[in-house]
């Protein structure tokens, strides 16, 4: 009987994870697609660049700003109701951005979505706190990120193509149905936790025959917060998130390593799109291997962070040293590799996080560093913009070689700050006690 009780709760979680990752899919689908029918919306609306650049960017700055308010909702709501409601948002934006009359309507429509679906990762984050072993956990945040680079690619040459067939409005009214369908099937199947089903907890059905462990209490929202706040070996994850999650690679590899391509190598919008394709390959092919070292090789959080940094670092001295004078194919891999040190590494860091803390609080401590990719992101966009306004343009209105030059040399600083910061991290793999409960 314990056997069977044991095969059903093993097997509900695969079903809950699925819906989640599907969930999650979406997610980054709806970060990506503007940039596939951008042209399409500045002819429909008449709009200026930098209307469009608002519309894509509309999505961005909610997320962003409700991370936090995502991992308390998550802890006190319960991921379930959290996804469900938020994600009937997300529906209603892409809905109406496909009926969209005006660029403003379209800005808010995009609004709504970004507010959406910034309730989807953090509880996902939650539910697998509770319905995964802790050493399972790294392994499935790199799932997610596999999933998330399916989704990327589906944003690309597939939307292009079907955009193509129904046109651009119809594509959002089917993006918002699939979307719907996503959140009927969180609300219909996902449960917050085993105990939600009449079934023990993961860490009782694993404890059977020597004792079941006693309940832990509910921490209270304040107490979570501060708990995080006040944790000293927070702070060198969230710096590291900021500088080489949000800086290098939101702001490099997600906005400018486009110009850089087609101003110093020449390259045509296309060709550029296609080099920079290789970040789906290297979140979907990389995350993997990453959670793979950190559990099964080095069996450390801090070792796999220390080196994936590290590495970045090279690549950029690599860069900075030789910033013109790559082959298309030498590019291709440079790309990879950039995403795999930068981007296919952060599971283990919210790993990392999330293992600082008692698991009543998992959505508390991973929305709250969640906060600071995004945080790292916007300002290092702005300042790279700067950094490039510094220099005149050619006649052609592209950026020189200078000063994308100065460009690499502000990120290879930002990514030995984040390299100092890993060395102050703490090692929670695995861990030696649990993390210690608050005091009543």
């Amino acid at each position: 009987m314990e056997e069977s009780l044991r095969s059903r709760v093993l097997s509900y979680r695969w079903l809950i994870f699925g819906i989640m990752a599907l969930a999650f899919m979406f997610v980054y689908f709806h970060r990506q697609c503007a940039a596939v029918v951008a042209i399409d919306l500045q002819k429909e609306f008449h709009a200026s660049a930098g209307l469009v650049g608002l519309l894509a960017s509309a999505y961005f700055y909610p997320y962003a700003l409700l991370q936090l308010p995502a991992g308390l909702l998550s802890d006190s709501l319960g991921p379930r109701a959290t996804s469900t409601l938020f994600l009937l948002i997300a529906v209603a934006g892409s809905v109406l951005l496909g009926l969209a009359p005006t660029v403003e309507v379209a800005v808010a429509a995009r609004v709504m979505v970004g507010v959406g679906v910034s309730m989807v990762f953090i509880p996902t984050m939650k539910l697998l706190s509770q319905w995964f072993r802790v050493s399972e956990f790294a392994f499935m945040v790199a799932i997610m990120n596999i999933v998330a680079g399916i989704g990327v690619y589906l944003a690309t040459k597939p939307l292009a193509a079907f955009a193509g067939w129904v046109g651009w409005r119809a594509s959002f009214e089917v993006i918002g149905v699939g979307t719907l369908f996503v959140a009927a099937a969180v609300w219909a199947i996902v449960r917050n936790r085993p105990q939600d089903m009449g079934w023990p907890a993961l860490a009782d059905m694993d404890q059977l025959g020597s004792g079941a462990a006693p309940a832990a209490r509910q921490i209270p929202l304040r107490l979570g917060i501060r708990m995080v706040l006040t944790e000293p070996g927070f702070w060198p994850l969230a710096a590291w998130f900021f500088l080489s999650s949000g800086g290098a690679f939101f702001s490099f590899a997600g906005l400018w390593a486009g110009p850089y391509l087609q101003h110093v190598y020449g390259m045509s919008r296309s060709e550029a799109g296609d080099v920079l394709g290789m970040i789906a390959l290297g979140l979907i092919v990389g995350s993997p291997f990453m959670s793979f070292l950190s559990d099964r090789v080095f069996k450390s959080r801090k070792k796999v962070l220390i080196l994936s940094t590290a590495a970045l670092a090279a690549e950029l001295v690599v860069l900075n040293l030789n910033p013109v004078g790559f082959s298309k194919p030498a590019l291709y891999g440079l790309v990879f590799f950039f995403c795999v040190s930068a981007s296919s590494v952060v599971p283990v860091a919210f790993a990392a996080t999330k293992e600082l803390f008692p698991v009543q609080i998992a959505g508390t401590s991973v929305g709250t560093v969640n906060l600071f990719p995004f945080l790292g992101a916007a300002i290092m966009q702005i300042v790279l913009g700067w950094v490039l306004d510094a220099y005149p343009r050619t006649a052609g209105g592209a950026y020189p070689l200078e000063a994308y030059s100065s460009v690499l040399q502000f990120l290879l600083g930002a990514v030995l700050i984040a390299l100092m910061c890993t060395f102050f991290m703490k090692e929670t793999f695995p861990p030696a006690t649990p993390p210690q409960q608050p005091r009543a």
